[in-house]
C-alpha cells in the first residue's frame, strides 16, 4: 500500500539548472514503488511528508500539505503513486493552481505535461511496475509545456 508524492522544484520546468529539490509522501498502497525515492535520479532532493510504510492512512492527509505546496510555487512538481491514484487526484485538484494529472502510460504523462501543464503526477501502482513509474516520472519532469492553443485552455480550468 502506498503513495509516494514527490515535488520538484527549480526553474521552469526543472530544465534550467538541472536539480530538483522535491518532497516525498508514502501512502497506502504504492508502497512497493514508493521505495524508489528517487536517489535513482540525478539531481533529486526528496522531502518525506508521511507514510512509508505499508499501513492504511487517510490520503488526504498527506495529498492536502503536498497540493498546498506546489500551489503556493513552493515546488514546481508533484509525484504521487497510489493504488488506483484516483482519489489523490481528486483532493490535489481541489486547489486553483493545481493539475494533477492520472498517468498510467508514458504518452499520458507526455501529454498532461504538453497539453494541460500539469503540475503533479498521480501514478496508480495497482496497475504499473515501478520501472514504469520511474519512466513516467523521468518524462513527466522533462516533458516541457507547449503553450499557445493548450494556454488559453488551462487559462479556463481554474473557477
Amino acid at each position: 500500500n502506498g503513495q509516494h508524492n514527490r515535488q520538484q522544484n527549480g526553474q521552469q520546468n526543472g530544465q534550467q539548472n538541472g536539480q530538483h529539490n522535491g518532497q516525498h509522501n508514502g501512502q497506502h498502497n504504492g508502497q512497493q514503488n514508493g521505495q524508489h525515492n528517487g536517489q535513482q535520479n540525478k539531481n533529486i532532493e526528496l522531502t518525506d511528508f508521511g507514510c512509508n510504510n505499508s499501513n492504511s492512512m487517510d490520503y488526504p492527509d498527506v495529498i492536502h500539505p503536498l497540493s498546498q505546496a506546489v500551489n503556493e510555487g513552493k515546488y514546481e512538481f508533484g509525484i504521487i503513486i497510489c493504488g488506483s491514484g484516483n482519489g489523490v487526484s481528486m483532493t490535489a485538484n481541489k486547489y486553483p493552481g493545481i493539475r494533477a494529472a492520472l498517468c498510467w502510460i508514458e504518452e499520458i504523462a507526455v501529454l498532461a505535461r504538453q497539453h494541460n501543464n500539469a503540475n503533479i503526477i498521480s501514478i496508480p501502482a495497482r496497475f504499473v511496475t515501478s520501472e514504469e513509474a520511474i519512466k513516467m516520472i523521468d518524462i513527466f519532469l522533462k516533458t516541457p509545456f507547449e503553450g499557445g492553443r493548450h494556454q488559453t485552455r488551462v487559462n479556463k480550468i481554474a473557477i
